[in-house]
């Protein structure tokens, strides 16, 4: 494959939420005409591709990723000729545009499921997952994976919410549906897509149980839908059948996941995906039992797992780099301190992703360092992963306040409340009354304010942007951790041909005294690339310090 057919490894992707972008006429929903009002800020941002999250069709169960047409424009969102002139506007700016592809599952009402749950005979039944008895598994958005259909008198599986039917990938003619529209969209010009739990489509064929405890009304059924057993087939041939026709950037978000998967997956000579995206650094702060519950995040874990992952795929595939999206909490608030070091935090947080190998996303609002929100009741929440977990911990005895402190540090609502524009009402989201509210603190944190601030957190990430593009060694170079098990500082070296960086990072609010004498000897001969405090005492690292060094 040729360097320029490889254009995704110098590229830094921006994703955009479009619900809570920019709406442009004031019914509180982002569009894409706010979209396209945008588009030169984010050109001055400096990135290249852009991740649109799905825009299709849909009756919005899970916020477009139940998808009803997979060929028609959500009508809050716009119309198809809209789109194109996204798309237009877009190609006109030298940027890219990847697109969702939700084909784990549909909606329910999409039509290939009202078809499929007529009768067992439906030319579509066998689009979708059926059973006469359901197996024990429960679904990633709390209670059975398993609904049950009157009509037909059987269970239909759906890993997300029941609204979202899980598709059939045993079936060679939907596959040849997913291709063709593949195709239609391709066909319009977009430049690849990102591929909701891809990993999810091929499933164990007799669909065992999972394992559970007596604390555990449902079982795990992962080992059996993750990673199963066609998915590289079902990969390779979505790749021979689309992706391999024109240099188009994929990235499959893949739970479960390990760097001995993802070599296979991101291996160019196995033809099926450029990148993946990893969980496993998103689950350092949660203790057993999942994401809800928490854990303060012990760095020298974060440090082994990044590490692990850098040099597993050096050479041999590709990593994907990300603290934040759509499904995350912020990253300054998680992370980084969101009160007394934001900017701080943000900058170190950002520096120390932007120096690894691998394609860095950026996600809206993450270059102002938007923080976490903590809305005071359960209504004032949209998500339904977030609203279904409430429900079901209130009624196995959990306090109010323990879950509300869950959803405050890891719900997903934390991504999705509106970009804060500028210090006007509601941001500068809407004219009207958001979708779900805008957080409290737009009055400080807004576009309009760090575009007016030569030192802000906005254009730090421009400067880390350019310097990918500048810098051979950023994309080529190899990884090796220094100081493993320093309990505050991330550090690491890049080096390629004679070139070499040093980057340190103080994860914590406290200054450090570097004691390496190897280490402090490069940091007194080394020159400095970016940081993120004005120049001083290279011996020390201050509260959130990020420095790097280049020999």
């Amino acid at each position: 494959m040729k360097m320029n057919d490889q254009w995704w490894k110098k590229s830094v992707v921006y994703q955009i939420y479009p619900r809570s972008f920019m709406d442009s006429n004031g019914d509180g929903i982002g569009d894409l005409q706010g979209i396209i009002q945008k588009l030169d800020y984010l050109k001055l941002l400096g990135v290249d591709v852009i991740w649109l999250s799905p825009v299709y069709d849909s009756p919005n169960d899970d916020n477009g990723y139940d998808i009803r047409n997979y060929q028609a424009i959500m009508k809050e969102f716009g119309t198809m000729g809209e789109f194109d002139q996204l798309l237009t506007e877009i190609h006109k700016r030298g940027l890219k545009v990847i697109m969702d592809l939700v084909v784990n599952h549909t909606s329910d009402e999409h039509e290939w499921f009202v078809e499929s749950k007529k009768s067992k005979d439906n030319p579509y039944r066998d689009y979708y997952i059926w059973r006469e008895e359901p197996n024990n598994w429960g679904s990633v958005f709390s209670g059975s994976a398993w609904e049950h259909d009157e009509t037909t008198n059987e269970y239909y599986l759906h890993l997300f919410s029941k609204k979202q039917p899980d598709l059939n990938w045993e079936n060679p003619k939907l596959r040849q549906e997913v291709y063709q529209m593949m195709k239609f969209w391709l066909d319009k010009g977009i430049d690849g897509f990102r591929m909701d739990v891809i990993n999810f489509i091929s499933k164990h064929p007799d669909l065992p149980d999972g394992v559970k405890d007596e604390q555990q009304q449902y079982g795990d059924g992962s080992p059996y839908f993750m990673n199963g057993p066609r998915i590289h087939e079902f990969l390779h041939e979505m790749n021979q059948e689309v992706l391999s026709k024109s240099p188009v950037m994929t990235v499959g978000e893949m739970p479960g996941a390990s760097p001995e998967d993802a070599i296979q997956y991101t291996d160019p000579n196995r033809e099926e995906v450029n990148m993946i995206f990893t969980f496993e650094h998103m689950d350092l702060d949660s203790a057993p039992g999942g994401k809800w519950n928490l854990k303060p995040l012990y760095l020298p874990d974060l440090k082994e797992n990044l590490a692990k992952w850098q040099t597993a795929l050096h050479n041999k595939g590709w990593n994907s780099l990300y603290w934040n999206n759509h499904d995350q909490p912020r990253i300054v608030s998680r992370f980084g301190d969101d009160q007394d070091y934001r900017v701080e935090s943000a900058k170190m947080l950002a520096t120390c992703l932007h120096f690894m190998q691998g394609t860095p996303y950026i996600y809206q609002g993450e270059e102002i360092g938007m923080t976490n929100v903590k809305f005071d009741c359960l209504e004032d929440y949209r998500d339904i992963e977030t609203i279904n977990m409430y429900h079901e911990r209130k009624s196995l005895g959990n306090s109010h306040e323990d879950i509300m402190n869950s959803i405050y540090t890891k719900g997903r609502d934390n991504a999705r409340t509106p970009i804060q524009w500028d210090d006007s009402e509601n941001g500068g989201f809407t004219s009207g009354k958001p979708w779900i509210q805008v957080n409290p603190r737009y009055k400080e944190i807004n576009v309009k304010a760090a575009l007016e601030d030569p030192n802000s957190i906005f254009y730090f990430y421009q400067k880390l942007i350019a310097l990918r593009r500048e810098l051979d060694i950023i994309v080529e170079g190899s990884f090796q951790l220094l100081l493993k098990d320093h309990p505050e500082i991330f550090a690491y070296e890049r080096k390629w041909q004679d070139d070499h960086l040093i980057v340190l990072c103080n994860f914590s609010s406290s200054e450090i005294v570097i004691d390496e004498e190897d280490l402090l000897s490069k940091m007194q001969e080394y020159q400095v690339v970016i940081s993120n405090y004005e120049q001083g005492n290279k011996g020390t690292l201050r509260p959130y310090e990020a420095i790097v060094l280049r020999k």
